[in-house]
């Protein structure tokens, strides 16, 4: 996630159930992060073991799909609300209800109940345009297709949700704690590209068809490792933090290398940053090329500059992850908290108050240099180029695996630290780097319907049972026995001296004649 952490120390493989704290110690964001970690993955976990990869409530399944298409001006599906569990992952389609505003006149009006299905076009996280042909559905009249649950999950601060910042703190105070959000999106999926040949294929062959298909979206294949590399001449620079420093920083740091442009390694792009990504400036206005900041940042190491690379981000933005190009800061104006960018942000970004818009920094000024030759950018990103080393900054280097394909939003995070010289990256006993799939973006995939035509969708999900049922009957051995039990406890309460059942008399009798 895009937030200010110090690192991240979750790793399941090595199977911690908990994080204890010990008195006397300094609390950081790391434990707390890995206990909330640790108790997340145990949660979807057990939901995945009992429900399997997808599933609903019987009584209360959600994303029921409908196509509506024909009599209105744009074809439609209607998302019916309810719950839907993917890889352990709950996902509510739920509306919530409206508030009852007050008025002038009192009224005994309820709130109205919320809308009992989204549509394709008006889902919360899907923000399908439809002026863009490729978001449009296909004509199941030409061709059936699936409609699927894509659900992942991507950060949250106050730049975006300023309800998340507490105001009692003061403007000049920087925002708590980030959150993390679920997001589902229904999106339709061709046969052709499920590689199915036929034109009404059965249930069984759709699921396995598509679950292949998940399969092959779900793993990625780029890869990327991370060193610290000591510089030549070393000995004779005294800006070295210590005689055998290879991380040159003056502050520890968490690096965060992140997929711009996806796609194969002649077209990917990346981008990185010294803080996570967690550089962000809130914006109040848009003219041109020109952006007003509703704050600029808490110190220098947190402002903006002359050459810096930006990226102009909404709700909507984010959520679709289709990256625009980067731009750069050209001109600042510190008093008005203005900015001049290298180019107008593009028409689908930041115009709209309610998304939030809000600027995000990135640290890298150009492409790596190599042979005193910087590389040239493309869309204001780096290029990647796999198979060898390329330098961040401060003895940072990192190197992306031959053969990857990317996909945007991918990202690693490499700590830096002064007090080693080096960053914290796994190697083997050579010492040497190894190579690590990417932190996130983890996508999960559900089928939802095929859809046919105007009321004709082929339900594809999945349902399960409350584990909960009666308690059994007793035996008539175990019954008879506890109404003798009861019986004796009555007697016992009308006459204690003649309470004692005859076995209990004679086990006493018994043990008498022992002694």
């Amino acid at each position: 996630m895009h937030a200010d952490l110090s690192r991240s120390t979750f790793r399941p493989e090595r199977h911690y159930s908990a994080v204890v704290a010990q008195q006397g110690r300094v609390q950081l964001d790391a434990d707390l992060n890995e206990q909330t970690a640790i108790q997340l993955h145990q949660a979807r976990t057990l939901a995945a073991d009992l429900i399997g990869p997808h599933g609903g409530p019987r009584d209360a399944a959600g994303f029921r799909i409908e196509y509506v298409g024909g009599k209105h001006e744009i074809d439609t599906l209607l998302i019916h609300g309810g719950r839907y569990y993917v890889d352990g992952i709950l996902c509510d389609a739920g509306r919530p209800a409206a508030g009852v505003p007050v008025t002038d006149e009192e009224s005994e009006d309820s709130a109205p109940e919320p809308p009992a299905t989204w549509t394709y076009w008006d889902q919360p996280d899907g923000f399908r345009d439809p002026e863009k042909p490729g978001d449009r559905l296909p004509s199941p009249a030409q061709a059936p297709f699936v409609a699927y649950l894509n659900v992942w999950e991507r950060s949250v601060s106050a730049a975006e949700d300023p309800e998340l910042r507490e105001v009692a703190l003061g403007a000049a105070m920087p925002d708590t704690a980030a959150r993390v959000k679920v997001v589902w999106q229904v999106l339709p999926l061709s046969l052709a590209a499920l590689e199915i040949e036929e034109t009404d294929p059965s249930r069984e062959v759709v699921r396995a068809a598509f679950t292949r298909w998940a399969q092959r979206r779900s793993a990625p294949s780029a890869r990327l490792a991370a060193r610290s590399e000591r510089p030549d001449h070393a000995d004779e620079d005294p800006c070295l933090v210590k005689p055998d420093a290879r991380y040159r920083g003056p502050e520890n740091q968490l690096y965060r290398v992140e997929v711009h442009e996806g796609g194969e390694a002649e077209d990917a792009t990346f981008k990185w940053s010294r803080e996570n990504g967690s550089v962000v400036f809130p914006v109040d206005e848009l003219d041109g090329t020109w952006v007003q900041l509703a704050s600029l940042g808490h110190d220098a190491k947190l402002d903006l500059d002359v050459g810096d690379h930006v990226e102009f981000v909404d709700t909507a933005y984010a959520s679709r992850l289709e990256p625009l190009p980067l731009l750069r800061v050209e001109e600042l104006d510190l008093p008005g908290r203005r900015v001049r960018l290298s180019a107008e942000p593009g028409p689908g970004v930041g115009r709209l108050a309610h998304l939030n818009p809000y600027l995000r920094r990135w640290d890298h000024r150009g492409g790596p240099r190599r042979k005193g030759r910087s590389t040239a950018l493309r869309g204001g990103a780096i290029p990647v180029t796999e198979g060898e080393w390329l330098p961040l900054e401060d003895g940072v280097e990192v190197y992306f695996a031959k053969g990857g394909a990317y996909r945007t939003g991918d990202h690693w995070t490499v700590p830096a630290r002064t007090a080693t010289g080096s960053v914290e990256w796994p190697v083997d006993q050579a010492r040497r780097p190894l190579l690590q799939s990417p932190a996130g973006i983890a996508r999960h995939f559900a089928p939802l319907a095929l859809v046919k035509g105007e009321g004709s969708a082929v339900d594809l999900r999945l349902a399960f049972g409350p584990l909960a049922s009666s308690v059994p009957a007793a035996d008539e051995a175990t019954l008879a026995a506890e109404d003798q039990a009861r019986r004796e406890e009555q007697a016992a309460e009308a006459d204690p001296s003649r309470g004692r059942s005859q076995t209990t008399a004679e086990a006493e009798a018994a043990a008498e004649g022992d002694n």
